[in-house]
């Protein structure tokens, strides 16, 4: 077998994690299964040919040319070539869905591969150009309009590595009692244990299988399924590589022009953003909000809001409004305006961010500038009376609870 990294396996292996994705991609990209198999079968059977081997370059282009030689499916051969795109910032991304989920599963691998081994592009330095896999990632799924949880995809592709290694590399133990590393002690309990870091161990996936012999272990899916078993991605390596995407996408759509501001305030909530083409919708619906007279002071209103919510925290604590404002406290008739505007308008963006209609969420949010302009200049904030300031102050939390659901308003600059 040709290696393709000690630590990842051959190329073989490689080919089979790239099955076991595309097909799950499938669901996304709505590609047949029956070619995206065989294309990622075929994907890199030219990368051991002469003339590969002698021009590098014409890589997948080979694979092309030996795919409409021996009459393979015109989706396919283009899936021999097209899948190693984007390279560049210039090229152009597959538009056919073979070519696209192929692509995509060739790429996620790469990513979730080297992350979990933990090499990472350091500085200037990236040697498996996992900064360009992602990029391509983001292209494929902005230019083809792919909505998709990232995590989702991440944890599958990783399940499928650990798969494979459980396959191929499985130590079977003829001793309860004894420790394939080290000898110390296992606890054998109707369960199997996949050790955390098969680097530390010469490349091994350990299987414990209850109390079994050896030689009868069931595969690995079967002790999933049976012992509810979940193999997730370790939690420091789901967010790098998340973070990892974020600063690529961050980059791209600044790039196309948005501001990072915007793109930094609609990324504050950390994993729920995982729908890269949700990010980018929330972005242009943000920008375009920001650009009215509705949403210029709505901004500033909740600058305004802020800016005393930190003041008064400093004296009361850290979360110390967040309980929700008495309505029987309510005095002045802005205030009671108020607090039913951001009852209404809480619920009606929040069922439009439901439906993923981002300019409904905008069209409820412009609705809070009124109420929240006549509050600032009928109300004084800092009341004598103790509960009938600690409630405004709540109405104020409040107003940061509500703008939260489309975008961190204190990350906009303004």
């Amino acid at each position: 077998k040709v290696t393709f990294h000690e630590k990842l396996g051959s190329q073989f292996d490689r080919i089979e994690r790239i099955r076991a994705l595309a097909k799950e991609l499938c669901k996304v990209t709505g590609a047949d299964e029956a070619l995206v198999d065989r294309a990622a079968q075929l994907c890199k059977l030219d990368l051991q040919t002469e003339v590969v081997g002698e021009f590098p370059e014409v890589q997948g282009l080979m694979g092309r040319k030996y795919a409409g030689l021996t009459n393979e499916h015109a989706s396919v051969a283009a899936a021999c070539e097209e899948h190693y795109k984007p390279i560049g910032p210039n090229d152009n991304v597959p538009t056919d869905k073979v070519s696209i989920t192929i692509a995509l599963a060739d790429k996620l691998d790469t990513l979730v591969g080297f992350g979990a081994i933990d090499e990472k592009p350091t500085g200037s330095k990236d040697p498996y150009a996992l900064r360009r896999a992602a990029l391509g990632v983001i292209r494929l799924i902005l230019q083809n309009g792919l909505r998709f949880g990232l995590l989702h995809i991440v944890q599958y592709a990783y399940g499928s590595l650990l798969r494979i290694w459980v396959t191929q590399n499985a130590v079977g133990l003829a001793n309860a009692g004894s420790d394939p590393v080290d000898g110390e002690g296992y606890e054998f309990n109707h369960r199997f244990t996949v050790l955390d870091h098969w680097a530390e161990h010469q490349g091994k996936i350990f299987l414990l299988g209850g109390d079994k012999e050896p030689e009868s272990w069931e595969p690995l899916e079967f002790f999933q399924s049976r012992y509810s078993v979940e193999l997730a991605l370790p939690k420091a390596v789901r967010s790098d590589l998340l973070a990892f995407f974020h600063e690529r996408l961050k980059g791209m759509l600044r790039d196309n022009g948005a501001r990072h501001d915007l793109v930094d305030a609609v990324l504050a909530n950390g994993e729920e953003n995982d729908d890269l083409l949700l990010i980018k919708q929330r972005v242009d619906a943000l920008t375009a909000f920001l650009e009215t007279d509705d949403g210029k002071s709505l901004l500033a209103g909740y600058k305004r809001a802020a800016n005393i919510l930190r003041a008064e925290e400093k004296k009361d604590g850290e979360g110390a409004f967040e309980a929700a404002a008495n309505p029987a406290s309510l005095i002045e008739p802005t205030e009671k305006a108020l607090h039913q505007a951001l009852s209404t308008v809480g619920e009606a963006a929040g069922m439009a961010l439901q439906k993923q209609d981002f300019a409904a969420a905008m069209r409820a949010m412009a609705s809070l500038r009124a109420p929240v302009d006549a509050f600032f200049a009928e109300v004084m904030v800092n009341a004598e009376d103790a509960a009938i300031r600690r409630n405004r102050l709540a109405m104020l939390a409040a107003l940061r609870r509500v703008t939260r659901q489309v975008a961190d308003f204190g990350r906009i600059a303004g």
